[in-house]
């Protein structure tokens, strides 16, 4: 980005996270602004990519896919090819929420929704393990979601 975020960047940022459909006078109400200037910075932060997408946020219980489980992944071969093959093969996974790599003793963490443990067994046995390269994987089955954020706090930032 070629300019710093100021308080009301942030807080546009902040009131859209919660509400992506609200509309620009009522956006520009809770910012303090006009509707105009709103609007430009809300196009300004879309086009540099600060804002990449809106989308609904899906109620995973209710869809039936309230079994996580976190699965550590160790290839076989770490050389380029061999991940750029994991990767592309890891998205095609229905079941894969999260891919992550990782820095330790294994090479991707990924976070798995299914509706039950018998699913994650079918998901792991005919989908995950079948990868290419996997050499070992270790599962660990989520209790209990205490925090889950689809975007980051920006007071953090």
């Amino acid at each position: 980005m070629s300019k710093e975020l100021d308080s009301y960047d942030r807080k546009i940022l902040d009131v859209l996270t919660v509400d992506a459909r609200i509309s620009l006078t009522l956006l520009s109400q809770k910012v303090g602004l006009s509707k105009t200037p709103v609007a430009a910075r809300v196009k300004y932060l879309e086009d540099t990519g600060l804002i990449t997408g809106y989308r609904a946020i899906l109620s995973t219980n209710q869809l039936g896919l309230s079994h996580i489980a976190f699965v550590e992944v160790k290839l076989d071969d770490t050389r380029e090819k061999a991940l750029l093959e994991f990767n592309a093969a890891v998205k095609i996974v229905p079941e894969v929420a999260e891919c992550h790599m990782i820095a330790g003793g294994y090479d991707y963490l990924l976070k798995v929704r299914t509706s039950s443990i018998e699913a994650y067994r079918e998901a792991m046995g005919q989908r995950i393990s079948t990868l290419p390269h996997v050499q070992s994987t270790s599962t660990f089955v989520a209790m209990e979601t205490v925090v889950e954020q689809t975007n980051p706090r920006l007071s953090s930032l």
